[in-house]
């Protein structure tokens, strides 16, 4: 089932807000504790270390989330998945979103930009002017407006796969938020090996050389990430800067 995620106004942010105060050793003893637990385990004692009303989980269905996605789904089945919806998609990843939605049993959201900052990237052509500023309007400000509603925002961003990744921890403390990345020692060959196992599907772009799928005007078939924002020095979204 895929619904629609109405923005709350800049104002309503405070009121809407219920988060519990972390700070930097609250953070440091979190990443102690979660270690040495594998995935599952990960998962499974954050839905008992927080409110599970309070834990916002992000996907962007693309090369590999199946794996991702299937954990949670096993785990905590209704979880609500938040997806980005860009405008910019290839028709293949809103396929294979509503193939896993199905699949897996999933509840999925659309977090979008206003239609008239959105239209105002189509006119101007930000995503070729300026990829920052596009990401900014169609990725980061649209899931910004919804943070405020939770704790603890989870994601499966892993260290082998940027530079920046490399140098991420389990825990983090995002502007009050705390960012949670339980796949972030997970390696290439465990993933894969976990599709595997388990019959999952890949991105049918996968098969045609995408290996990092986003949107289509700064995707191309690659190696890593070699395929997005080619040419340019970009090589993250905005999202987990």
């Amino acid at each position: 089932m895929t619904v629609s995620a109405p923005l709350i106004a800049e104002h309503e942010v405070d009121v809407a807000t219920d988060r519990a105060p972390f700070d930097a050793k609250r953070v440091a003893q979190l990443n102690a504790e979660y270690a040495p637990l594998d995935f599952n385990a990960r998962i499974e004692r954050l839905y008992r270390d927080f409110d599970p009303d309070k834990v916002l989980v992000t996907s962007s269905f693309a090369a590999t989330s199946a794996c991702f996605l299937h954990i949670i789904s096993t785990i905590r089945r209704e979880q609500p998945i938040a997806f980005i919806d860009t405008g910019y998609h290839f028709p293949k990843t809103l396929e294979y979103r509503d193939y896993l939605v199905e699949r897996f049993g999933l509840t999925v959201f659309d977090v979008r930009a206003e239609d008239w900052k959105h239209q105002f990237t189509q006119q101007e052509k930000s995503y070729e002017r300026d990829p920052d500023f596009c990401c900014s309007i169609n990725k980061t400000e649209p899931l910004d407006a919804i943070k405020p509603r939770y704790q603890v925002w989870v994601s499966s961003l892993m260290r082998w796969q940027t530079d920046h990744r490399s140098g991420l921890e389990l825990f983090e403390l995002r502007r009050g938020l705390l960012k949670f990345n339980p796949m972030i020692d997970v390696s290439r060959e465990q993933r894969d090996a976990y599709i595997r196992d388990h019959a999952l599907p890949f991105h049918p772009m996968v098969a045609q050389g995408y290996s990092s799928i986003g949107c289509t005007h700064c995707t191309v078939a690659g190696e890593g990430r070699s395929g997005r924002w080619q040419g340019k020095p970009k090589t993250e979204c905005g999202l987990h800067l």
